[in-house]
């Protein structure tokens, strides 16, 4: 199993970073068909294979993924992917 984590500060407060990370994952749940699902300011997402989770905090996000052995040796790619869009949506 491969673990990525991605973390990055905001400033943009906990509700527009949460909006920010609410758009994110319609992204990637359409890329990639993954199931998102709030539970106070944390996202989880599912699908076979893969598990992870979004925190919103005030002032940073992070993201933390789990790969199951057929998707991690795309770890790399996925890691590249999830800071672009991080860094993106945080514009």
């Amino acid at each position: 199993m491969a673990r990525i984590s991605v973390e990055r500060a905001h400033h943009l407060g906990k509700e527009a970073a949460r909006e920010k990370a609410d758009q994110l994952a319609q992204k990637l749940s359409e890329q990639y068909g993954l199931e998102p699902q709030w539970s106070g300011d944390t996202l989880s997402l599912r699908r076979t294979g893969v598990k992870g989770a979004v925190y919103v905090g005030e002032d940073s996000i992070k993201v933390d993924v789990e790969l199951g052995l057929l998707m991690s040796p795309m770890s790399g790619t996925i890691k590249s992917e999830i800071e672009r869009a991080l860094d993106k949506a945080l514009a």
